[in-house]
């Protein structure tokens, strides 16, 4: 079997540009490696699980997943929760990977809350650690877990980046498009 490339193309946001990684899943569907906000694709692979990791990429002119990211920015803030990633690491991590992609966009957890949803109210600094570890971006919204205090806590591509999903999020949640009747 011949080895094939992964291709990558970049779409345009308000916070900068969004650079996604995929694969052929055996389907033939696209996977997300990695993404994030920058247009250079080498700040992507070096992210990704050296078991995952491309031996070359090739640039797309575009991706059918950059539709789903077109989708979130223009406010349908669920259009991301179903796009596949795939990552590799421990357990712990897989896992938490998994549980980020259950919080709710609009309703952040705090790196506590997050920790307990993963089933180990102790271990906040491995969820922490989960987040800094994600190397799928906005697919596994990392930028959903705030600091215990409510601050942003840290992001790798900026804390404005972070502040500008939380605030899109809140504002196109479907939670947030129905106010409460009293």
């Amino acid at each position: 079997m011949t080895a094939q490339p992964a291709r990558f193309a970049t779409v345009d946001t308000p916070p900068g540009p969004f650079t996604v990684v995929v694969t052929t899943a055996p389907d033939g569907s696209d996977v997300v490696l990695a993404s994030g906000w920058t247009e250079d694709v080498a700040e992507l692979l070096p992210v990704v699980h050296r078991a995952l990791r491309p031996t070359w990429v090739e640039r797309a002119e575009h991706l059918p997943v950059l539709d789903a990211v077109t989708a979130f920015v223009d406010g349908d803030v669920t259009a991301i929760d179903d796009v596949p990633v795939r990552q590799r690491s421990g357990p712990f991590l897989e896992d938490a990977w998994e549980v980020l992609r259950t919080v709710p966009a609009g309703e952040p957890d705090t790196y506590a809350a997050f920790a307990a949803r993963c089933g180990r109210p102790a271990a906040v600094r491995a969820a922490a650690n989960a987040c800094a570890r994600n190397a799928t971006a906005l697919f596994v919204p990392c930028h959903r877990v705030l600091g215990s205090d409510g601050g942003l806590g840290g992001f790798r591509w900026g804390t404005p980046v972070k502040r500008w999903l939380l605030d899109h999020e809140a504002a196109h949640a479907p939670a947030a498009a129905q106010p409460l009747e009293v």
